[in-house]
C-alpha cells in the first residue's frame, strides 16, 4: 500500500455530477476508493460520474439531494450514515450568483450561503461525528480564490467561500487531535459552468488569463491530484490548510 492508495476507502463527493466534482470523484476512484456521488439532478443510473468510477474498477452509489434544502441535507446525512463507514467526505457542491451588491436580493444571498456554507457544516458535523468515533477520517472542502479575495458582483459567493476557509480551520482545530483531517482546496479560474460567464466576457476573460502565470485556464482534472493527496495517508499531518490550485494566480 502506497501513501496515495485509497483501496478499501469509501469517499462521498457532493456536486459530483459534472465539473470539478466529477473530476474529484474520478481521481479518488483511480486511487482505489469506492465513491458515493451526490447531486440534486444526479441520475440514478448511467451518469457520467458512475461510468468513470466503474471504469476505474470501483463501486459507485448515486444519491440525490438539494443542498439548498436543510431538511434534505439532514436526510442525506442519515442516508450516508446508513451506507456504512465514510472515510472521505468531499464537500464540493456549490453555487454562484452574479449580481452587484446593491441589487443582490436576500433570497439570492440566502440560497448561496445555504448551499455553499450551511449545508457543508451540517454534513461535516454529522459525518464528522462518525469519523471521530472511529478515530479516522478525511474531510475536504472546495474553497475558492475568493476565500482570499473579494471578487466582483458575487458578494454571497465571496462571503460563503471565506466562511468555508474559516470553517476548515475551526474544524481542524477541534478534530486534528482525534485522527480526522480537515482541509480545503481553493481552485483557481477553472473552465466550468460556473465560470462560463467570465470566459464569455470579452473584457474580463483576457484580463484574467493575462494574470495566470501558467498561461491557461485550469481544467477540472487539475484538481484530482490535490484531492487524492488530502484524502490519503500522505496528508496525515496536514490540518486546516486551504490549498490553492490556481496556476500561480495568488502568487502574482
Amino acid at each position: 500500500m502506497t501513501l496515495f492508495d485509497l483501496t478499501g476507502r469509501t469517499a462521498v463527493v457532493t456536486g459530483a455530477r459534472r465539473g470539478i466534482g466529477l473530476a474529484m470523484a474520478e481521481a479518488l476512484a483511480l486511487a482505489g476508493a469506492d465513491v458515493v456521488g451526490v447531486s440534486a439532478q444526479l441520475e440514478a443510473d448511467g451518469s457520467e460520474v458512475e461510468r468513470r468510477v466503474r471504469a476505474a474498477g470501483r463501486r459507485f452509489t448515486a444519491l440525490r439531494a438539494d443542498l439548498a434544502d436543510r431538511a434534505a441535507v439532514h436526510r442525506l446525512a442519515g442516508d450516508l450514515t446508513a451506507l456504512g463507514p465514510i472515510d472521505i467526505l468531499v464537500n464540493n457542491g456549490g453555487t454562484i450568483a452574479r449580481t452587484p451588491a446593491v441589487d443582490h436580493p436576500d433570497l439570492m444571498w440566502d440560497h448561496v450561503i445555504e448551499v455553499n456554507l450551511s449545508s457543508q457544516f451540517v454534513l461535516s458535523r454529522e459525518i464528522g461525528r462518525t469519523m471521530l468515533e472511529r478515530g479516522r477520517g478525511k474531510i475536504i472542502f472546495t474553497a475558492s480564490l475568493l476565500s482570499f479575495q473579494g471578487g466582483v458582483t458575487v458578494p454571497g459567493y465571496a462571503a460563503s467561500k471565506s466562511g468555508v476557509a474559516g470553517l476548515t480551520r475551526a474544524l481542524a482545530n477541534e478534530w486534528a487531535g482525534h485522527g480526522v483531517n480537515v482541509n480545503a482546496i481553493a481552485p483557481g479560474y477553472i473552465a466550468t459552468d460556473n465560470t462560463q460567464a467570465l470566459r464569455d466576457d470579452p473584457v474580463r476573460e483576457p484580463a484574467i488569463l493575462a494574470r495566470i502565470p501558467a498561461g491557461r485556464w485550469g481544467r477540472a482534472d487539475d484538481l484530482g491530484g490535490a484531492t487524492v493527496f488530502l484524502a490519503s495517508a500522505a496528508s496525515d499531518y496536514v490540518n486546516g490548510i486551504v490549498l490553492p490550485v490556481d496556476g500561480g494566480w495568488l502568487g502574482r
